[in-house]
């Protein structure tokens, strides 16, 4: 049996124990090649989900490596308790200190600061309100300014992710923190659920559900839980995909004959045709300048992703390696892509930069699915199988990071990563 580097060892010992009622159990499988120490005091009058889901976060990220602190007596939570000394001679290149006190109200008081050990200064400094109830989206904001001011990336802790799960006969989209804890059921049927899709400002789902016994594309309000109907035209309605300022939806439909990708205008409902092809033209997805859409299509003979302009017209192919391409999505600066390539008979994802043409795949299992990218761009959401059953797995933008995302009842397909 491959035996784990202690530093994945120390990752499962934490995710396990922060994760005993989780509905997904996330498995970290490689780290970055050069973790940044970091050191995380035990905040005054903690509350368990508060430092445990701190350290939690910065070590599933796979960029940081934790410093030993529980031998450290009394813990500093302030300036006035530092030994600079101490933490400089353990490693540690950053130390995040803290404390929780309530207020009247019945709130409570978080207060962080992170500290440079080495320059013996502050590098970041908050004071939250929470409810105890909001105790973990807490840490999961504090993980983020760590996260932001030591990389110099956004932080995506505090980000959501929505799937599809599937327990026996029975289908629901489901939206939870980006750690899989918190899970809320948005829609449940019997009948299939597919596609989820989040829009710009992650207030809305759109999806495809054959809860009429056809496929009919949804648009659902998550605050107020309502939703209304996209496309139900005659035939299929799929693949839907929102443009960035919200205005319209791309979606797939059959109802001229073979799927071509039409725009939604979603004022009124009018439908412009965007492709004209003899062959399969789906999966539509934005550029993030919504000047461009990259899509799969078989017009060439194969399926292959091509890229066009928001508005319709010629489309450029941009894939060419192997003879399978499916499922684009672009990256948050539009730089990219990532997709689903058959390699070797494996389906995997992959990584095309638009730039030079050059593809790269990241992950190293089979059977991948639905790419999605995180905020920052620096990890990439799919699904996959892991011992026969539908999983998630998250592979970092340059294929060293790579987690395992497995729910502990049932089977998850079709990520989305929110905002």
């Amino acid at each position: 049996m491959k035996k784990l580097h202690p530093y994945l060892l120390l990752c499962a010992s934490l995710l396990a124990s922060t994760a005993a009622h989780a509905q997904m159990v996330i498995d970290i499988v490689a780290g970055g090649s050069k973790q940044i120490p970091v050191a995380i005091a035990q905040f005054a009058n903690d509350y368990p989900e508060l430092t445990p889901v701190i350290k939690t976060d910065l070590l599933r990220s796979g960029l940081f490596k934790l410093v030993e602190t529980a031998d450290v007596k009394p813990q500093p939570t302030d300036t006035s308790t530092i030994n600079y000394a101490d933490w400089q001679s353990r490693g540690a290149d950053a130390l995040a200190v803290g404390s929780v006190s309530g207020n009247p109200d019945g709130s409570l008081k978080v207060n962080f600061r992170l500290y440079d050990p080495v320059r013996k200064t502050q590098i970041a400094g908050m004071s939250y309100t929470a409810r105890p109830n909001y105790v973990r989206a807490t840490a999961h904001r504090i993980a983020d300014v760590i996260y932001e001011k030591l990389t110099g990336d956004r932080g995506i802790f505090s980000t959501r992710i929505a799937y599809i799960l599937k327990q026996g006969k029975r289908y629901q989209l489901q939206v939870a923190d980006s750690d899989g804890e918190n899970a809320q059921t948005v829609l449940a049927s019997n009948e299939p659920i597919i596609s989820p899709r989040w829009s710009k400002d992650g207030s809305k789902l759109a999806y495809v559900s054959y809860e009429e016994h056809k496929p009919i594309v949804y648009s659902h309000h998550l605050a107020s839980n309502q939703r209304r109907v996209v496309s139900n035209q005659k035939g299929s309605n799929s693949s839907p995909a929102w443009s960035p300022d919200g205005s319209k939806m791309a979606v797939t439909l059959t109802k001229d004959g073979l799927s071509q990708i039409y725009a939604v205008d979603l004022d009124n409902g009018n439908l412009t045709r965007l492709t004209r092809s003899s062959g399969i033209d789906t999966e539509a997805d934005y550029s993030p300048d919504g000047r461009s859409i990259a899509f799969l299509s078989d017009r060439g003979g194969s399926p292959q992703l091509y890229q066009m302009p928001a508005g319709g017209g010629d489309a450029k192919r941009l894939t060419f390696d192997g003879n399978y391409s499916v499922s684009p999505r672009y990256s948050p600066d539009g730089k990219s892509i990532t997709y689903i390539k058959r390699e070797g008979g494996r389906f995997q994802v992959a990584l095309l930069d638009l730039a030079s043409g050059v593809s790269t795949t990241l992950s190293d299992t089979s059977n991948d699915e639905s790419p999605s990218f995180a905020p920052n761009g620096k990890m990439i959401l799919y699904a996959t199988e892991l011992g026969g059953r539908g999983a998630l797995a998250v592979v970092s933008s340059d294929g060293r990071i790579k987690q395992r995302l497995r729910v502990l009842s049932g089977e998850v397909r079709e990520p989305a990563w929110g905002p």
